[in-house]
């Protein structure tokens, strides 16, 4: 299983964004900046993850993006689940497969997406910034900000 590059961006977003409250907010930008991301595929990111409540985002000069929800209480595995959709890993229908009124794969498949589910919901979103991750970006922060103060 490979997550999407969606929510891989998802994921690091919400990352950025759990450390701490920060003056002046985090942009849009900046985060596009650190991951050297995008900006329009970004604010795709960004737009779900504020329509799924994990983000607030405000539009505008003094706007910026922060977390709606504590980061002890966002499950990786819920938040993953919302990022990649309900599809499925197999499509036998598309492919119009001969096995498929026989056919366990796709069960199979189903199960083992759920485990997966399962065992990230083990962590929240606090647990995977703890430690030296946690330090990491708030210096990458700080950098960004005087970088932009020496412009």
């Amino acid at each position: 299983m490979k997550l999407t590059r969606f929510s891989d961006i998802g994921l690091r977003v919400l990352m950025y964004l759990a450390r701490e409250a920060r003056s002046p907010s985090v942009t849009v930008a900046e985060v596009a900046m650190q991951f050297d991301v995008p900006h329009n595929h970004l604010v795709k990111v960004v737009g779900a993850l504020a329509k799924m409540g994990c983000i607030d985002a405000v539009r505008g000069r003094n706007g910026g993006i922060h977390l709606a929800v504590a980061a002890d209480k966002l499950l990786i595995g819920d938040v993953l689940r919302m990022l990649e959709g309900d599809t499925e890993m197999v499509d036998c229908e598309r492919i119009g497969c001969r096995l498929s009124s026989d056919c366990l794969l796709r069960n199979a498949l189903k199960v083992g997406v759920e485990a997966f589910y399962d065992a990230m919901n083990l962590y929240t979103l606090a647990d995977i910034v703890n430690g030296n991750v946690g330090e990491h970006i708030g210096n990458m922060h700080k950098v960004f900000l005087m970088d932009r103060a020496s412009l």
